[in-house]
């Protein structure tokens, strides 16, 4: 299920989420540039090894915190790059809109070294390096469905390699695919094995969106009303439908 579109208005251009996707791409052009033995080295310094940290590798090769931060620009493919990305770009410019620049790259650090931090403890012996911006922007997705949760989200889900469009309430979204991450995250509880999804990483970086959004929206005398035209479709500008219920965000 990826999503395709939005109805939350917007008032300011998303500079910040344009920013962390140009960087994200210029850090995995220099990635897929290094030759194996050095690119090798270079993840295990800044990817996240949780061993390094918590586990038996902590003895022999300790590390700074950097890692927690940089691996959350990293990753491990064009494909991976190009979900995650997407993912942003879909969720991130509501979200920087109702918090402001400043805020949301506050919030998105956060989210990216509590999902860095949860993986790490739910893995300590793994010796993988683990990488990618899912775990923060798991957290743009946590903000986004408590500050919008009547919002309408267009998605696409794959039937036979047919496209099919459905439109859901964010709030609907955000629990299934939070469900999605719980349940693989439980059963991969105790095995360190050797890689693949990062799912406690969504999950803490979920919860860490969620917990923390109240503390980080700008108040509602810092924001000043939307016009009605700004919403678009028939849309509220907080993503409902004209004639539903619920505050406007």
């Amino acid at each position: 299920m990826l999503p395709w579109a939005d109805t939350v208005a917007r008032r300011f251009p998303p500079i910040v989420v344009w920013t962390l996707i140009g960087v994200n791409l210029l850090a995995f052009l220099y990635q897929v540039g290094l030759p194996p033995r050095a690119l090798d080295r270079f993840l295990f310094d800044f990817a996240l090894v949780p061993s390094r940290f918590f586990g038996r590798l902590s003895l022999v090769a300790p590390s700074d915190p950097t890692p927690f931060v940089t691996n959350m620009f990293l990753h491990g493919g064009w494909l991976h790059l190009i979900v995650n990305m997407w993912t942003l770009w879909i969720f991130g410019p509501a979200v920087e809109d109702r918090l402001g620049p400043g805020r949301f790259v506050l919030f998105y650090l956060f989210c990216g070294v509590a999902a860095g931090l949860a993986h790490a403890l739910a893995n300590p012996e793994s010796v993988v390096p683990a990488l990618g911006a899912s775990g923060a922007i798991a957290g743009v997705i946590g903000c986004y469905a408590r500050m919008f949760p009547a919002a309408r989200l267009v998605v696409i889900v794959p039937i036979l390699f047919i496209p099919l469009f459905f439109e859901i309430r964010a709030i609907v979204f955000a629990a299934i695919w939070f469900a999605t991450q719980v349940i693989p995250g439980l059963l991969s509880i105790g095995d360190q094995a050797t890689g693949g999804v990062a799912w406690w990483a969504h999950i803490g970086g979920f919860v860490a969106g969620w917990l923390v959004t109240p503390l980080l929206k700008r108040p509602a005398s810092a924001y000043r009303h939307h016009y009605r035209d700004e919403g678009v479709y028939g849309f509220l500008p907080d993503g409902r439908r004209e004639g539903g219920i619920g505050p406007w965000t």
